[in-house]
């Protein structure tokens, strides 16, 4: 039977003659055709499914150094003397990105660091916010999707994003803070990095502490104006990470200073806020900074694809010494994050080098350390904090963004604030744009009045005594 040539030897060598069948493996006319097909395969298997989240990153080993005695808090090895140096890994990325997004747009980062501690791993997995959009985690699949593509048009919607804040009000922290130049950082270098829920600390007497951590860069801030960002979207779509990996090459190590805030639990009983809300901080003259240790980030992993892509952090890795809270939405991102990673890698995912604890056989798993740490004090499977005891200001969204915005932004920062959403808010369409800009406004003014007038008469609403009355209310 006779097979259609296409083109000749020189042209194409792998094609099929009546007298000779086709042999990969075999040599014509001096043309090799040997066909490894583990080669075939790597090209078919090379990439893996992309992250549902946090898609698009880079990252870099390194190291912490402790730099003050912390002990007092917690039991931990990796902070039991001065000086003490742990290998880290970190990954940077853009919440809602997409492989061939630019790393530019208007975001939240993801800040997270992967700790190869004597007693197994502990991954901080945070982002450059200390806040975040919800406090309930019912309401997280339907906010992801307002960050995605439409199910029927395959586009993405301001409408939807902004449908969902306007019902939420919850959201308004953590949307000031996106709409702030802390929106756009001029690459992972110059952006602090937050854990933004509150985590527990164990000392040696097992007592407990509630802490926060920070992560503070050594390289100052930097932010993006819009046009900046916009620039290089086109120019540099992989500007964030080519000035990540610059630094590197030109040994210009990057580095932050980790910190903690405290509170005992004696102050979280009385604090006026839910201590373990994420849409809440914790304000630095109450419960100051205490600074723990030194990251430097100095090592570019030798194969992207074997440690950034393959990298795999979840809040359930932990050791003896370090804890969680009762914060809900934490509690679910433990509950969540090991599904996501067997879809993607696999159900031996923290085998895999990157993941994988090196000083022991035994410390291998972190499913084994993280459940260790979970079962070694009295405070297993406690309930003193349910999250009625925190009822009296929980509905109090407002207090805090409307110091956000009149005691962290400077005035040139409060402008740019209130021209982005302005812009963003112009974007909503369909039958329901004034509603949807109505609510939201009502929640700016709410925040701050000055705030709300601002954003109203950019987009030209009339200001009713009604909207006057929600502001005040």
């Amino acid at each position: 039977m006779s097979t259609k040539r296409m083109g000749n030897n020189a042209q194409n060598p792998f094609y099929d003659t009546p007298e000779k069948p086709p042999h990969i493996h075999e040599k014509t006319a001096g043309v090799p055709l040997r066909f490894q097909q583990q080669d075939f395969s790597q090209i078919l298997r090379g990439t893996l499914p992309e992250r549902a989240l946090f898609t698009k990153g880079t990252g870099a080993y390194g190291t912490f150094t402790v730099t003050n005695d912390i002990t007092k808090y917690t039991s931990a090895n990796i902070f039991s003397s001065v000086g003490k140096i742990c290998r880290i890994f970190a990954r940077f990325s853009d919440f809602k990105s997409e492989k061939g997004s630019a790393d530019t747009n208007r975001d939240s980062r993801g800040f997270a660091l992967k700790f190869y501690t004597e007693d197994g791993i502990w991954d901080l997995v945070g982002s450059n916010s200390p806040v975040f959009f919800i406090k309930e985690p019912a309401k997280f699949p339907e906010f992801v999707k307002t960050q995605q593509r439409s199910p029927v048009t395959n586009l993405k919607s301001a409408t939807n994003m902004w449908n969902f804040c306007c019902a939420h009000p919850e959201t308004l922290h953590q949307l000031l803070m996106y709409f702030s130049g802390r929106g756009t950082p001029k690459g992972f270098r110059h952006m602090h990095g937050y854990g933004s829920h509150t985590y527990s600390m164990i000392n040696a007497e097992n007592e407990r502490v509630w802490v926060k951590y920070h992560i503070k860069t050594q390289q100052g801030i930097k932010n993006l104006v819009p046009t900046q960002a916009a620039q290089l979207k086109s120019t540099h779509p992989d500007f964030a990470q080519e000035d990540f990996i610059n630094a590197l090459q030109n040994e210009d190590f990057p580095k932050w200073t980790l910190y903690i805030q405290v509170m005992t639990e004696e102050q979280a009983k009385e604090f006026r806020w839910n201590p373990f809300d994420v849409t809440k901080v914790w304000f630095y003259d109450e419960f100051p900074l205490i600074e723990v240790g030194e990251i430097e980030l100095n090592e570019i992993p030798g194969d992207y694809q074997l440690n950034i892509e393959e990298a795999a952090f979840s809040p359930a890795n932990f050791v003896e010494g370090l804890g969680l809270s009762p914060d809900p939405v934490l509690q679910a991102r433990i509950a969540t994050y090991a599904e996501a990673q067997q879809y993607r890698l696999g159900r031996h995912a923290n085998l895999l080098e990157v993941n994988r604890c090196p000083f022991s056989a035994e410390k291998v798993k972190s499913e084994k350390n993280s459940q260790k740490a979970r079962h070694f004090s009295k405070f297993e499977n406690e309930d003193s904090y349910p999250e009625s005891a925190y009822s009296e200001n929980e509905d109090d969204h407002f207090t805090q963004p409307g110091l956000f915005y009149t005691k962290a932004l400077q005035d040139y920062d409060r402008v740019e604030l209130v021209r982005n959403i302005i812009e963003a808010m112009n974007e909503i369409s369909g039958p329901q744009r004034a509603e949807i800009i109505n609510r939201q406004i009502c929640h700016f003014f709410r925040a701050n009045i000055e705030l709300g007038m601002k954003i109203a008469m950019g987009l030209q609403i009339n200001i009713d005594a009604n909207m006057m009355n929600h502001a005040g209310s």
